[in-house]
């Protein structure tokens, strides 16, 4: 079955380019220059498998657009934007966005996301998770202990939601940082020690689940 992507972009050039590279993977790419554009391609078409979309946009911005789509769909969503700071990701995040990279990208880093996403989604891996007293409502970026709600930035989110999924098994701070930050981070692995340090600050008695694998990484165990 042919991958169909609705690429949503108001700058010609860059809408061309990034078409451009997926044609190349061998998606099928359908395009619109702006959130009412994306809007009426998607009524028009629902068996998209994902959706590339640019924030900053005339008549809808994208959270706009995410936040209809997401209404309707479970579709994926790869948000694309020059706004970089946590807020906007957040924003992003409860606008219905799975994933989020700045502006400027490298086409590659794009296509390699967006493998990435089509590959999490055929695994139906975005899905809520609850192991024992913590739930995650990813959809919703929201982590509840206890039924509490615990303030976790996007990072700290997306590290928990992975040890989560893969509870009980090790996993190498080269797979977490590939998986949570992405395989082109170029930063010390020591960040996810850092990491798991605040993740264990704010899961109360649940960071004791966050067992370190000497020399290799973490899991998170439960039983």
């Amino acid at each position: 079955m042919e991958t169909t992507i609705l690429l949503v972009e108001d700058e010609d050039n860059i809408r061309k380019l990034v078409a451009n590279y997926l044609i190349k993977e061998g998606y099928k790419v359908v395009e619109a220059s702006d959130g009412e554009d994306a809007v009426i391609k998607f009524d028009n078409n629902y068996d998209f498998s994902l959706i590339i979309l640019d924030v900053m946009m005339p008549k809808m911005d994208g959270y706009q657009v995410a936040s209809y789509i997401r209404k309707n769909s479970d579709i994926p969503i790869l948000m694309l934007t020059a706004r970089d700071t946590e807020a906007d990701e957040i924003t992003g995040f409860n606008s219905g966005a799975d994933e989020y990279i700045s502006k400027p990208f490298s086409p590659r880093i794009l296509v390699a996301r967006v493998k990435n996403i089509l590959k999490r989604a055929s695994q139906n891996s975005i899905q809520d998770i609850e192991c024992g007293g913590i739930t995650i409502k990813y959809r919703e970026r929201l982590a509840l202990i206890d039924g509490k709600k615990v303030i976790l930035t996007p990072k700290e989110f997306d590290l928990l939601y992975y040890l989560l999924q893969n509870k009980n098994l090790v996993l190498a701070r080269s797979q977490i940082l590939s998986t949570v930050w992405g395989w082109d981070y170029f930063g010390d692995d020591r960040t996810v020690d850092t990491h798991i340090k605040c993740l264990r600050s704010k899961i109360g008695a649940y960071g004791m689940n966050i067992v370190t694998v000497r020399k290799i990484g973490y899991k998170f165990e439960y039983k």
